[in-house]
């Protein structure tokens, strides 16, 4: 008897999307944007040519965006140090994975050089947050918010987006990063849809869906596009393990080869390899997985 198709629970989803880390460049892309833009937006957090930056709030969610939870945040933090010295650093964590906050902390506890950064941490999800801001009428302001690959998962989008962008401060800005228009998932998801089974629970949302938002609202915005891409030749090597893992992050579902029909695998796989969603280099299979990386002002 073949087992029914089932969508991945959150610790399956962590373990295969280890195996997508592993194989794609969505780090060393997110590397490249904190070297080549980020000084710059921290810079801008205060517009005026004397004062020094003295102290600032950052409100970070990092909703499965990397295997080691907290790992960006610092990177940004460190940056915003880097670019302010001495500046006080507020930082606020909001994160429904209990796994992802004790990982966040022994993060932090390892970390000698944060001596001037306090971290306040939210087990809940961004509605969640949302909720509880309302309800205690404390609606703090930050200087820097980001969410990192998290919009997929959320119910209400634009009024995620709208919550968030009145949580700035004066010069504040808000950073989104989600998956472009010209990566492959965002073919899949518009000309390929019927191949991604139903057990396949978030949102299809590119780029282009976010700036819509941002512009019926009528906030400034800035998008910097960078490329990325995913070694997914296992996905076509039948029986591979790490392949298998590969599939059921790409379509949300735990064992995927071993629980679709023949028909939806065989579809799934050619619309992997059209043009629009690959490309072949040196004989590997690279899917694109560039990134829409939108600056928000505030």
């Amino acid at each position: 008897v073949i087992p029914s198709m089932r969508s991945l629970t959150a610790e399956e989803y962590v373990e295969a999307f280890k195996s997508f880390l592993d194989h794609s460049t969505e780090h060393q892309c997110m590397e490249e944007f904190n070297r080549e833009q980020m000084p710059n937006i921290v810079a801008g957090l205060c517009h005026c040519t004397s004062c020094k930056v003295e102290h600032a709030s950052l409100l970070l969610g990092d909703f499965l965006a990397g295997v080691v939870a907290g790992e960006q945040d610092l990177k940004m933090i460190r940056i915003l140090q880097a670019v302010h010295p001495g500046v006080l650093i507020d930082n606020e964590i909001v994160e429904p994975n209990p796994q992802h906050v004790a990982a966040y902390k022994e993060l932090v506890n390892q970390a000698p050089d944060l001596q001037n950064v306090s971290f306040i941490w939210h087990q809940l999800t961004s509605l969640e947050y949302e909720q509880q801001v309302k309800e205690k009428g404390t609606h703090k302001k930050f200087d820097f918010i980001h969410m990192i690959q998290m919009l997929y998962r959320v119910e209400d989008i634009p009024n995620t987006i709208k919550f968030f962008h009145s949580c700035l401060d004066h010069h504040g800005k808000l950073l989104i990063i989600i998956l472009s228009d010209s990566s492959g998932w965002a073919s899949l998801w518009k000309k390929h849809r019927d191949c991604l089974p139903a057990t396949d629970s978030g949102h299809y949302i590119t780029s282009s869906g976010i700036t819509e938002v941002l512009e019926r609202l009528g906030v400034e915005h800035r998008v910097y596009e960078f490329p990325s891409g995913w070694d997914i030749t296992e996905c076509f090597v039948e029986g591979d393990a790490v392949g298998g893992r590969m599939l059921d992050f790409l379509t949300g579902t735990k064992n995927f080869l071993g629980t679709a029909p023949p028909a939806l695998r065989r579809r799934l796989r050619e619309a992997l390899s059209q043009p629009e969603c690959s490309s072949t280099r040196d004989g590997r299979i690279i899917f694109s997985n560039n990134l829409s990386m939108i600056v928000v002002e505030s």
